[in-house]
């Protein structure tokens, strides 16, 4: 897949009227993107010299050269380090999906580890005693699903109880800065997947994000409804980052963020297939084979039925091609599925998170008896969570027919992109 940023890059390239000296002056290379924690050592570590601080992190929070910022703040001369959060997977990613985090001491730096996915999603006061500041460094997704970003607000709004400082050091959003998708989490479906009033795709970056929840109120813990709390926050903007980039236009490297997302595509199929991923015994969304959040199949699917179903909707900057594969593991595993893997073409013109409702309606249509709602009952709840309101279950389960949700789900997409413009860093 080729970025909007990259396909212009390209074609201003190859323009046959320039002379290849021309063509060179014209066109530079990607300018690399600089993260925050890079900007923060560049610096000089301003803002924690001299304090207590507490690092919140994982494998993702890491420089250009892979370097954890874990070590790199215990290098630090005069930064004191003195605690390290462990989100979902943990520090070090040890733990796997949904796996409990537990307490524990960091076998590199000695620093305590608490746990704020274990017994304790907000830190407890006794975790934040003695802090100054507390850095928070994880690679986002851009989707509000993804549980690191509740993670920050509960850590927000601890410290803002406490008085202690938060730090973000900011990362690319690897949907881009454009992309906003989905409603607003409504009044009774706040939870650890929905912890905020925000879209499920909200085309900002973390730390752009932090600013918004701190400056609107809209930090308001996991069931919504406490009153807003605002911290004081400091965001470490990166250097050279657009709102036009996906990720593979950063010029860093991908460090998975959790277990299922191991490419910069993944991050990207997470909101195409992710809520549909919520249902069992239905779809298999890649997770388990080699294609996390990047397919759709089944073993009772016909391929070629399937794709020809979908390339009958003409969907915008999408495209579908057959594919059979076996899951290594999970409910699939070693059993022969079939179904279809999509592709973006034209990214901007791309709706994600209609890519799995598309895909949905194509089945119900093929296999009338295929209701994920039925087959997977158990797991409506969780939808709804995901989905931040029963609005799309109520409305999409009778017929599953795009057309009956498309307008609903996109209703909030405009008036939260004129709120966040005022919180945007970058151009």
């Amino acid at each position: 897949m080729i970025s909007a940023a990259l396909q212009v890059f390209l074609i201003a390239c190859g323009q046959p009227s320039a002379s290849p000296q021309t063509k060179a002056e014209e066109c530079p290379g990607p300018v690399p993107v600089r993260p925050g924690i890079e900007v923060l050592v560049e610096r000089g570590f301003e803002g924690l010299i001299g304090r207590n601080v507490g690092l919140l992190t994982n494998p993702s929070g890491v420089d250009r050269n892979l370097k954890s910022t874990v070590d790199i703040l215990a290098e630090a001369p005069e930064v004191n380090l003195k605690a390290l959060f462990a989100p979902e997977h943990g520090v070090r990613g040890d733990v796997y999906a949904g796996g409990t985090v537990s307490d524990a001491t960091d076998p590199v730096t000695g620093c305590p580890v608490y746990s704020v996915y274990g017994a304790h999603r907000k830190p407890t006061p006794q975790m934040l005693k003695g802090l100054d500041v507390v850095v928070y460094d994880i690679q986002d997704v851009g989707c509000r699903s993804y549980t690191f970003i509740s993670t920050l607000g509960l850590m927000m709004r601890a410290c803002a109880e406490q008085g202690i400082e938060v730090m973000v050091l900011d990362r690319p959003n690897p949907l881009g800065g454009e992309k906003v998708e989905g409603c607003l989490v409504e009044p009774g479906f706040h939870s650890f997947v929905s912890e905020f009033r925000i879209p499920y795709i909200y085309g900002l970056t973390v730390g752009e994000l932090a600013t918004l929840l701190n400056e609107e109120g809209l930090n308001c813990g996991e069931n919504g409804n406490l009153a807003p709390l605002k911290c004081k926050l400091t965001v470490v903007p990166m250097d050279g980052w657009r709102r036009d980039m996906l990720y593979e236009d950063t010029g860093l490297p991908w460090v998975l963020p959790s277990p299922n997302i191991p490419f910069p595509q993944s991050a990207i199929g997470y909101p195409s297939a992710g809520i549909a991923g919520e249902f069992q015994n239905y779809l298999n969304i890649g997770v388990g084979y080699t294609l996390p959040f990047c397919v759709f199949a089944a073993e009772w699917i016909d391929a070629d039925k399937l794709k020809e179903r979908l390339d009958s909707y003409g969907i915008p900057g999408t495209v579908f091609r057959t594919i059979h594969y076996k899951p290594l593991f999970g409910a699939d595993k070693d059993k022969l599925v079939h179904g279809v893997q999509y592709h973006y073409t034209d990214y901007s013109a791309a709706a994600l998170t209609l890519t799995q409702f598309y895909v949905m309606q194509a089945v119900s249509e093929l296999y009338p008896g295929k209701n994920p709602f039925r087959m997977s009952s158990t797991r409506n709840s969780m939808f709804d969570k995901v989905c931040g309101t029963d609005y799309v279950r109520t409305n999409f389960e009778r017929r599953l027919k795009v057309s009956d949700i498309i307008d609903y789900w996109s209703k909030d997409a405009e008036g939260f992109r004129a709120l966040s413009q005022k919180y945007r860093l970058y151009q």
